[in-house]
């Protein structure tokens, strides 16, 4: 049951009261994060005042939340699909994904970017014009379709019908299965690997700045696990959107059990991380400061911990990348 509320500062005030009951642990916090952004979309539907959906559609979300990995602070990454294609209902999606970006917004969802949101028409579609953009997305190679196509890849259904998204990722498994050469182009356009060891084996920190003495937590340590395993998802046909559960889903299949003490290390750091990014920050931090590590305020054993989650993410991701260049 989605709680009820009458404005979208009084979902925001909730939310700010009561996330600091969600930071134990990482299901906690995206299942709080999940209950606050299906209250906007209760709330858009009813200030957009249009009646009930006219046809069957899927609200996702995409990005840290489709994996279900957000921290305390998150930016919005969203999208629609819906079923029917005639004037009203296109009028009808436009409208409320417009509504629904402005809520989040105010709710503490900063507008994406990117522009990944229901509010940019090539986000928010019916499932046949969905389908063309995936096969044009596929087709055109470019760093950007690339880029959005991974993205959408995450993408996890908050409200409506969930078949629509995964006949979509069925469009992106069957034509990968017939162009073979997608996912090494898939795999270049994450090949860069932000380098956080040094050639004598230390931690390459920030020099200059507010973030002097911190590490990049997202682009250092998560991004190459996220990446690398969501290359493999591709691959395989695996729908899972959370990178622990697409760890789990490779460990069961035959192809990977020689990798499988690689896998079991990667989830085990992959988890750690995490809580991590939890025990780190605190809700008053701004969402580009929640990305940075302090270095400098972590114990010895902290530090050799995380030194090694970061050497073991950059296996992980040279050894992808020699899967896919061998094509097995």
């Amino acid at each position: 049951m989605i709680k009820e509320f009458q404005s979208y500062q009084t979902i925001k005030d909730w939310k700010e009261h009561h996330i600091s009951q969600h930071q134990t642990d990482t299901y906690s916090l995206n299942t709080f994060h999940d209950t606050i952004m299906k209250a906007v979309y209760k709330l858009a539907l009813k200030r957009i005042d249009s009646g009930s959906p006219p046809c069957s559609f899927a609200w996702f979300i995409t990005g840290s939340g489709g994996r279900f990995e957000q921290g305390l602070i998150s930016d919005q990454d969203h999208g629609m699909v819906y079923e029917t294609n005639d004037a009203f209902t296109n009028e009808y999606f436009k409208v409320l994904g417009e509504e629904i970006s402005y809520g989040l917004n105010i709710v503490g969802y900063p507008y994406c970017e990117g522009n990944v949101m229901s509010s940019n028409p090539k986000w928010c579609m019916p499932l046949e014009q969905w389908q063309t953009q995936l096969i044009k997305w596929m087709d055109e190679e470019s760093f950007k379709t690339i880029r959005n196509l991974q993205i959408f890849f995450d993408s996890r259904l908050l409200i409506g019908d969930c078949s629509l998204v995964n006949t979509l990722k069925t469009v992106i498994f069957d034509y990968q299965k017939k162009h073979p050469a997608l996912i090494r182009r898939l795999m270049e356009n994450v090949s860069h690997v932000k380098n956080a060891i040094g050639p004598l084996g230390q931690i390459i920190m920030e020099e200059k700045g507010i973030h002097a003495g911190a590490i990049d937590l997202k682009y250092s340590a998560f991004l190459p696990y996220v990446n690398a395993i969501r290359l493999l998802a591709i691959k395989e046909g695996i729908f899972k959107t959370s990178t622990l559960e697409r760890l789990d889903e490779l460990m069961n299949i035959n192809n990977y059990h020689e990798m499988l003490s690689m896998l079991s290390t990667c989830k085990t750091n992959f988890l750690r991380l995490l809580e991590l990014r939890l025990t780190s920050f605190t809700t008053d931090v701004s969402y580009d400061d929640i990305h940075y590590l302090k270095i400098t305020m972590l114990t010895r054993e902290e530090k050799r911990e995380i030194k090694q989650i970061l050497k073991d993410g950059k296996k992980l991701h040279l050894q992808v990348n020699a899967i896919i260049e061998k094509g097995c």
